[in-house]
């Protein structure tokens, strides 16, 4: 799917390993390292992004951070803080957009031309995958509607069930 020239992509895999601009990672407040995603990504980028995200001094929830991307592929993490699920009725979805918004305002500002997110607040978080894929999109195509250097956004997925739920969105004409 095209969007004012930008090519989004649907995956399935590790984000540690794509290659892009930034990768997006789904932090805690602390922005320390945790599990999950986080987890995987300050293993993967070495000790240099724990000390440098050190000096961030944390993350509010529906907001982003950037680092340098350290041994990882992509030469910056844009760390970003999604929401927990607690029934929908405390600003979740708003706070997850957040989320979307600022990680693609901080690769904007920055120049990049392409940006890998996973799937914010739907692991430990517990935020249902296909209520955060929809915001995902459409927070995602909405800022797509201005000028922005990016040319790809992928979702990387890391199950099938997520793949499945961006792919049909994005690409509805590969529905069986």
């Amino acid at each position: 799917m095209l969007i004012n020239k930008t090519r989004l992509t649907v995956i399935t895999g590790d984000i540690t390993n794509v290659h892009a601009d930034a990768i997006v990672n789904a932090a805690n407040s602390s922005l320390l390292g945790g599990g999950g995603v986080d987890g995987a990504i300050h293993r993967a980028a070495g000790p240099e992004l724990l000390h440098e995200c050190r000096l961030l001094h944390g993350c509010k929830t529906g907001d982003a951070k950037l680092t340098k991307g350290y041994r990882l592929p992509a030469a910056y993490v844009i760390h970003t803080v999604g929401p927990v699920w607690r029934g929908g009725h405390h600003e979740e979805s708003k706070l997850l957009a957040g989320c979307y918004y600022r990680s693609l305002a901080i690769a904007s500002e920055k120049a990049l031309e392409t940006v890998a997110f996973p799937g914010i607040s739907t692991g430990i978080y517990g935020y249902p995958k296909e209520k955060a894929c929809d915001v995902a999109i459409s927070t995602v195509t909405g800022f797509l509607q201005n000028d922005t250097s990016l040319t790809e956004v992928i979702f990387v997925c890391f199950d099938e069930e997520s793949f499945r739920l961006y792919n049909d969105r994005i690409n509805p004409e590969t529905i069986v």
